[in-house]
């Protein structure tokens, strides 16, 4: 039998000043700070590890889609409708830029949210049957 990936174990987000950006997804995201040097800052977020990496100005991980839409590379989850409804909140109530809470046409609902160097992130309300396991052991 053949290997097959597992897991994604590390994102790579550009940033302009690792320093600010360090302690913004620290105080903002509740990310945890691992290693930090001029070059990049190692955090734990949402069981993943997130490099944020100094790039040049106005650099993102953002992408524009066929339809010239500006689209975000990556989506946080998060257990249930009421559970994005409080981040979705508390987001807003930490000053961090959002979008409305929307219904795509597909099971669950979503924002958007920035991080200081416009990286464009998703939120939705359902988790993937792995975690939901983990979390309620259904």
């Amino acid at each position: 039998m053949g290997e097959k990936l597992v897991r994604i174990g590390t994102t790579y987000i550009p940033v302009t000043d690792v320093e600010r950006s360090a302690k913004w997804y620290v105080s903002k995201l509740d990310a945890a700070l691992n290693y930090q040097d001029e070059d990049k800052a190692i955090l734990n977020l949402a069981n993943q590890s997130i490099f944020l990496v100094k790039s040049k100005e106005q650099q993102t991980a953002n992408f524009i889609d066929s339809y010239g839409e500006e689209r975000f590379s990556l989506t946080f989850e998060v257990n249930g409708l009421d559970a994005l409804l409080t981040i979705h909140k508390q987001f807003l109530d930490k000053g961090i830029r959002i979008g409305e809470v929307e219904d795509r046409g597909h099971a669950g609902r979503n924002f958007v949210f920035y991080d200081l160097d416009g990286n464009k992130f998703d939120v939705w309300s359902e988790l993937s049957p792995k975690f939901k396991y983990l979390i309620e052991g259904e």
